[in-house]
């Protein structure tokens, strides 16, 4: 029995020697996992075309756009038929619409910022928001799980005090490989489940891996979805200086 015992002795020993090196060397912090997403997620400068796919019930419609960003600062210009003309500018923390029937020009601010942009789940905050996850959240990890085959870490985000976001907490499923979200869901500061994002696609551009098909539900509305689709996507592409001003908007 003395030997048996200082065997499982010596195995314990063991364990608790290199159980913390095995932790530190094959482990990520939540901090670092949020960083790499957003090196793949988060855009200096870009210019895209967009389509989303709006379906309530049994209606469906499809709605183009070509759109910039950069900093801060966003131009969405709808292409599709019924919309086109159509345009959003976003220059900090102020948003515009502009509708060419009209000649129209709108300033989107205060409870209409929490409405559907053009009948999608995305709301006018959704696209408001374009600073890193690190600097709106702060994060924990708290699991592991596979989504679509794909081994994923979860981490719960609680906004950062002082920080206006569109959703008080946060729940992400990111890819451990290629460190892109593949699932979010995202609440109120009461617990209430307010929308779930679901990527389907990703498509990998240079070193950066970045989703080009999702969908997002909000759990607000009875059968509602809005898929939405990169086209195309160019990075750090030139932008003109003018482009985000409200003269260009008309």
């Amino acid at each position: 029995m003395r030997q048996i015992s200082n065997v499982c002795a010596a195995l314990l020993c063991l364990i608790f020697i290199f159980a913390p090196v095995f932790t530190t060397t094959n482990a990520m912090d939540a901090e670092a996992i949020i960083r790499k997403r957003d090196q793949n997620e988060y855009v200096n400068t870009a210019a895209a075309d967009v389509e989303m796919v709006i379906t309530s019930g049994r209606r469906q419609m499809t709605k183009t756009m070509t759109s910039y960003a950069e900093g801060d600062n966003a131009l969405a210009v709808f292409t599709n038929p019924r919309d086109r003309g159509t345009k959003f500018l976003k220059r900090g923390d102020d948003l515009w619409m502009f509708f060419p029937d009209a000649e129209d020009l709108i300033k989107i601010s205060g409870h209409m910022l929490s409405q559907g942009m053009m009948g999608s789940d995305f709301s006018y905050q959704d696209i408001m928001e374009s600073d890193k996850l690190l600097e709106l959240y702060e994060f924990e990890l708290v699991g592991e799980e596979k989504i679509d085959g794909r081994l994923c870490y979860i981490l719960e985000g609680i906004a950062i005090p002082e920080q206006e976001v569109s959703y008080y907490r946060r729940r992400s499923w990111v890819d451990q490989e290629r460190f892109v979200g593949l699932k979010e869901e995202l609440y109120a500061r009461s617990g209430r489940l307010l929308k779930v994002l679901k990527v389907n696609e990703l498509e990998q551009f240079g070193e950066r891996w970045y989703p080009t098909a999702s969908v997002m539900e909000d759990k607000l509305r009875k059968d509602t979805r809005t898929e939405f689709y990169v086209k195309s996507i160019e990075f750090n592409p030139d932008i003109s200086e003018d482009t985000f001003t409200l003269e260009n908007l008309r």
